[in-house]
């Protein structure tokens, strides 16, 4: 049985997260604790599968838009992370208080695995679903986020001899798009004992006959390498339907549009950019002195003054600059 309380405040995690190479501030999460008929998901920020159970006790809560946003007014400047939500969210309401908090904070928002009860209204540009992917079946949320005019797509795992597979991968893509997918998040996931662990059983439950093999494949032969291999994968066979691998980033209400424009190419930038680390770097630090510069860098930018302020070089500038001036 799974036993839902009451939570006394909201709750927001501060720090840094990355989704599939977009920057988040902080996290808010309405429902503590993972309990759902069994299955898995794949969690886009914690890059594993999580085991939902039928028993355990979830803390849910608050319902209350306020108490939402001036949790997230304490939170680093940039998009923020609401998620995961519930299969209860119908009789709870906390994952939608939370986004509609989020937004009412003037931020942009990541809504993690969201139930369709759990989309915020008017979110429009401001808010981006992200769905992990469960084994098995397409979450129903992709369908519904698009009939609300909210960009959606799944984060599904580059794992070498199962999804990256095109046996698997293929259909997954076409199923997506036919469900109104904007994008599919390629991500790497965590590669330690417990998450390889939790890889098998997740296969384990959808397709039994395939256990030992896996099971020997995930822990004696693919590496890190083999990784990196599997995700070039996915990255192609998206190119191939014209599907982005990386989300789009959410326009914060009160965010302006040519910081907006800046920051979401440095993410993309540094996407590109990653076997480079010390660029990909300077490039997510750049996004984050976006984020939290709070003013409108267009008008800088127009009057010259841009490269006295902006503490990444010259040739990082440059970029920035005609990003921000829309201009090729």
């Amino acid at each position: 049985m799974i036993v839902f309380t009451e939570a006394g405040a909201a709750t927001v995690r501060h720090g840094e997260v990355h989704l599939g190479g977009r920057r988040a501030a902080a996290r808010a999460i309405p429902y503590a604790g993972e309990a759902a008929p069994p299955s898995f998901r794949f969690d886009p920020l914690e890059l594993r599968f999580l085991a939902l159970r039928e028993e355990g006790s979830v803390a849910a809560g608050p319902c209350d838009v306020e108490a939402w946003r001036a949790a997230l007014a304490a939170a680093p400047a940039g998009p923020v992370a609401v998620g995961p939500c519930s299969a209860s969210e119908a009789i709870y309401g906390a994952y939608r208080a939370a986004a509609e908090g989020a937004l009412a904070s003037g931020r942009g928002v990541y809504l993690i695995d969201p139930e369709p009860e759990g989309l915020p209204a008017g979110a429009d540009g401001a808010a981006v679903a992200v769905a992990g992917w469960r084994p098995g079946s397409l979450p129903p949320v992709l369908a519904a986020a698009t009939s609300m005019g909210i960009a959606a797509g799944l984060a599904l795992p580059a794992i070498p001899g199962w999804t990256s597979d095109r046996a698997v991968l293929e259909p997954l893509l076409d199923g997506a798009l036919r469900a109104g997918a904007r994008f599919l998040c390629a991500l790497a996931p965590a590669w330690d004992g417990p998450a390889r662990r939790a890889a098998v059983e997740a296969r384990a439950s959808v397709d039994p006959a395939s256990s030992e093999s896996f099971f020997e494949h995930i822990h004696h032969a693919a590496s890190q390498g083999a990784i990196g291999r599997a995700l070039s994968a996915v990255r192609a066979a998206c190119a191939e339907r014209r599907l982005p691998s990386i989300p789009p980033r959410p326009r914060g209400r009160s965010e302006p549009p040519a910081n907006a424009r800046a920051a979401a190419l440095l993410e993309e930038g540094a996407v590109r950019a990653e076997a480079d680390e010390h660029r990909a770097a300077m490039m997510h630090a750049a996004v984050r002195w976006i984020d939290e510069t709070g003013r409108d860098l267009a008008p800088v930018v127009a009057e010259g003054n841009f490269r006295r302020v902006f503490p990444f070089g010259a040739s990082l500038a440059a970029e920035v600059e005609a990003a921000i001036s829309g201009t090729p």
